[in-house]
């Protein structure tokens, strides 16, 4: 199948963020300059393709959104292995981490790779230009929506990439206004994209109305979220009947994924560059510390799940074995070996573990190819759920409908309840089908659930991550820090 993950790499800078030297900025580019650039459809897509690149570099946002939860531990090989990681599983995070910074950093990164081709869309004409238009209208919203995320009101620039210098007088945005844009963003590219696209891991209009659910979604405005999630609902997708495929190379790109961020292990990788791994850095973080035997190959043993999450299953979800690796009882069944890991459970990611197959081509723990699901058909029928109940005419029995389709393939019982037990069944269904997925700390954060389920979790604090302070001194300290920061 021809894929998104056989990319063009187009170097585009980003200096806000990053300390330029004077070096830098007197050296005379090589490249082509941008005002002779976008001469041809060929011009648009290579840029298309440079913008769709940073989606890759999401895997972070992933893991954080797992390991801020009560999902997840940290991990790794020590208190010490990627301090940053530790410090946000312990809800002690300050300004002064590199994670978040990479975050912010290679999310407005995408951002400008987006605003880069959407400076010149009216250039040069040629049929079917408002797709490509809608492929990056898609992902400037899709970057942006995970800004407002992690850290709130951010610098909203449009149409023209952020470049040295503007940090001095860009202020940050509102999120209300944020999430403006992101809706226009995302009414455009759902209304100028098809249905299915012949190349695994095009945006789709199903993908803009579904992360447009999303966001009206995380705004309270159920009734809107309702409408778009319901476009995605009416098709062309589908519960893939074997939930256990889903996570798997045969699983990638199928009937239930509504938007799938495409990796490949064909390009190395070093930690040099994260960034750049063509192949998914979470599954190597997440996978068996110095594993020997079948099925997986070895990892960092990062992001471990708590025994909360595993708790958290009903018995007979057959969705448990999919999502949680009991690595005591696989290694003695099978004979495998392995080395306890720092914050050991027993337990792992088994989603997004290594599998063995692939190229290993080095540092094969980076450069593995398993896709990240970033948006499925069941996660849209669970926002449909949530939407439908706590819209204004709410709608209870539609909201069961679409919550007892997702455990109907999990081969459990329907839910019969009413009312807030709705409501939290709703939610509880949410974290057990898409454990390990990344949603989880923005799902508690959101339906305000967070300081009852997370310790050391701060309200008014920690509803969002600090704003990096080298961010801050870079722009000359016009910005404010978040609060409690």
């Amino acid at each position: 199948m021809n894929t998104i993950k056989n990319r063009i790499v187009f170097a585009l800078a980003l200096c806000i963020g990053v300390a330029c030297s004077d070096d830098f900025v007197e050296v005379t580019s090589e490249n082509e300059s941008s005002d002779n650039y976008f001469n041809s459809e060929e011009d648009y897509q290579q840029a298309l393709i440079g913008a769709y690149d940073l989606l890759q570099a999401t895997y972070l946002n992933v893991m954080i959104g797992e390991i801020a939860s009560d999902n997840t531990l940290a991990g790794g090989e020590s208190a010490n292995d990627v301090i940053g990681l530790q410090q946000i599983d312990d809800m002690q995070h300050t300004p002064v981490n590199q994670q978040l910074r990479d975050v912010w950093n290679w999310m407005f990164a995408g951002v400008n790779r987006a605003n880069y081709i959407l400076q010149y869309q009216d250039k040069t004409d040629f049929p079917g230009k408002n797709e490509v238009i809608g492929q990056a209208r898609f992902l400037r919203a899709y970057y942006y929506f995970e800004l407002v995320k992690f850290f709130g009101d951010v610098p909203l620039v449009v149409d023209k990439p952020l470049e040295f210098g503007d940090q001095f007088s860009v202020e940050r945005t509102p999120k209300e206004e944020v999430y403006d844009q992101i809706e226009a963003d995302l009414i455009f590219a759902a209304e100028n994209l098809p249905a299915t696209q012949e190349q695994a891991g095009r945006i789709t209009s199903g993908a803009a109305n579904a992360l447009l659910g999303k966001a009206y979604l995380y705004q309270e405005q159920y009734a809107e979220a309702a409408t778009a999630l319901e476009k995605v609902i009416n098709g062309p997708y589908s519960l893939v009947e074997d939930y256990a495929s889903i996570f798997e190379q045969e699983g990638e790109n199928g009937p239930g994924s509504v938007f799938e961020i495409q990796y490949t292990d064909k390009e190395g990788a070093g930690f040099g560059c994260l960034q750049c791994s063509e192949g998914n850095v979470a599954v190597g973080f997440n996978g068996i510390r110095n594993y020997n035997g079948p099925v997986f190959d070895s990892g960092f043993s990062f992001n471990v799940p708590t025994q909360d999450a595993v708790d958290a299953f009903e018995n007979g979800d057959i969705r448990e074995d999919v999502a949680i690796l009991d690595i005591e009882s696989f290694a003695a069944q099978n004979g495998a070996t392995y080395v306890e890991g720092y914050e050991h459970t027993g337990y792992y990611n088994r989603k997004y573990l290594a599998r063995k197959g692939d190229l290993n081509t080095g540092d094969q723990n980076l450069t593995n190819p398993n896709n990240y699901r970033s948006i499925r058909f069941a996660d849209v029928l669970l926002m449909a759920a949530e939407a439908n109940y706590l819209k204004s005419n709410s709608d209870p029995e539609k909201a069961k409908m679409y919550l007892n389709r997702v455990r109907e393939r999990a081969e459990l019982n329907p839910v019969t309840e009413n009312g807030a037990d709705l409501l939290d069944a709703i939610y509880q269904e949410r974290r057990v089908e898409l454990l390990g997925e990344g949603h989880r700390f923005f799902d508690l954060v959101r339906t305000g659930r967070a300081v009852a389920e997370i310790e050391g979790f701060q309200t008014g604090k920690n509803e969002v991550f600090p704003i990096p302070q080298i961010e801050i001194e870079l722009a000359g300290n016009n910005w404010e820090q978040n609060p409690g920061y």
